[in-house]
């Protein structure tokens, strides 16, 4: 029999990993520990961590509260990360990584005893299986589904084989039951609910499973993705499987990854981004007629007039635009009940129109860009463009940037100042040999919080 495309892709998951490619996965992971810890201090850390309690003690922390078993580690942080939108994200896979993937890592890692450079090198390996998932899976899949919850127990389950180091027959299995397992539809987005934290969750602990379970011996289809009843046949209408294995030497798929700066969907980014540009062009001044030239993925996830919570606020563009233009560069209480409320916030709102435009339309998803149009009172108009959204390969974030978000985050979840600069120097040296039980002795709460 031919080789399956899962088989085909171990070759390019069991490269070598350079010290510049482990120190960018160090970016990641602190980014991810700032949104998760953040994220862990809300009613949704509440009901997660409660789930954690009852499977009792063991070697893994769960962020906020104490060390649990692996799986119940890898299912609670993995609710954790993307609870606020400012979790990472792979333009063209359109998923976010770090929320699935560093979560399993981490957990597989502390059961492992596993080396801060080896945890490092099973999060780029977990990136590289889900985001080539990602990005073959094609928009029509997209329309439904939500691609991090479907294609991240791939990823997970790609890292945590690499920290159990299981052989490749055991990998196949595993990545075949993790991808049996995908699911997650996009209703949530609909509606004011927590699900989309148990998409996440799931996939970190589906993956864990799959490959836990291969090392004990379990099976698991070799011809997932391509078979006739297999993940593209059942999931992925217009799905592109030549992507899954294209450029098997080429630079790790982390490095292409972007990093959010603000609390928001990430198709609002360039938009806020715009809304800067136009902020500085117009002084004093504020438009009587805003309109939003964007795609259509951006229309249809944040066209949203009148957000009535914290998560329809981060998913809409009229919000994040006219917070920007009140205020600058939107912190997180901007998308809290109390920002969503302000009168001069809704006034604006009512202002802001949304349309599909080129160039964003046809660059989506290589390129997130949005441009603002505005009318003011006296006829005179005014526009900006962002391309690229901050974050971006093509408009990246510095490491200093990243690093400063971390430390605002941190902060935000109750971390002392000197805590959240020790924990971030931690993570960061991972990639060159730090200890990864330091840093999660770091991460206990009874170590880095306020009295």
């Amino acid at each position: 029999m031919t080789q399956s495309l899962t088989e085909q892709l171990l070759p390019a998951l069991r490269r070598p990993i350079p010290t510049d490619v482990r120190r960018r996965a160090a970016l990641h992971v602190l980014d991810w520990i700032g949104c998760a810890s953040l994220g862990a201090t809300t009613e949704v850390g509440r009901v997660f961590g409660m789930d954690a309690r009852a499977w009792g003690p063991g070697p893994a922390l769960v962020l906020g509260g104490a060390r649990h078993p692996g799986r119940a580690a890898a299912f609670a942080n993995g609710a954790f990360g993307n609870v606020f939108e400012m979790d990472d994200l792979h333009k063209e896979a359109i998923a976010h990584p770090g929320p699935v993937v560093v979560p399993a890592a981490l957990a597989a890692a502390e059961a492992a005893g596993a080396s801060g450079p080896a945890f490092l090198d099973a999060v780029v390996r977990g990136y590289e299986a889900m985001i080539r998932l990602g990005r073959s899976m094609g928009p029509g899949h997209y329309r439904h589904f939500h691609p991090t919850a479907t294609c991240g127990a791939f990823g997970a389950g790609a890292a945590v084989g690499d920290i159990l180091g299981l052989d490749d027959a055991a990998l196949v299995s595993a990545l075949g039951n993790a991808a049996t397992q995908a699911a997650g539809l996009w209703q949530c987005r609909h509606e004011p609910v927590m699900t989309k934290q148990l998409h996440t969750a799931r996939a970190a602990e589906a993956g864990y499973a799959a490959a836990a379970l291969a090392a004990g011996g379990l099976t698991g289809p070799r011809y997932i993705l391509e078979g006739t009843q297999g993940l593209f046949a059942a999931m992925a209408p217009d799905g592109a499987p030549d992507r899954f294995l294209a450029d098997p030497d080429g630079p790790w798929l982390v490095t292409e990854t972007s990093i959010k700066p603000w609390a928001a969907c990430r198709h609002a980014h360039a938009a806020i981004d715009a809304a800067l540009l136009l902020r500085e062009a117009c002084g004093s001044r504020l438009p009587e007629r805003i309109t939003v030239l964007t795609f259509a993925d951006a229309i249809t996830f944040c066209d949203r007039p009148e957000p009535r919570s914290s998560i329809e606020a981060r998913f809409s563009l009229q919000h994040a635009v006219a917070v920007t233009l009140l205020g600058g560069p939107p912190p997180l209480s901007a998308f809290e009940k109390d920002g969503i409320d302000q009168p001069d916030v809704a006034a604006l709102r009512r202002c802001v129109r949304v349309r599909l435009a080129e160039p964003y339309a046809s660059a989506y998803p290589r390129r997130f860009g949005s441009g603002l149009e505005a009318e003011f009172a006296d006829g005179t108009t005014l526009a900006a463009a962002a391309p690229d959204a901050l974050g971006d390969p093509e408009n990246p974030l510095s490491e200093h940037a990243v690093i400063a978000k971390a430390h605002s985050l941190l902060e935000a979840a109750g971390t002392r100042p000197a805590a959240a600069a020790d924990i971030a120097r931690a993570a960061l040296s991972l990639a060159t040999g730090g200890s990864l039980p330091e840093l999660t002795r770091q991460l206990l709460p009874n170590q880095n919080k306020e009295d």
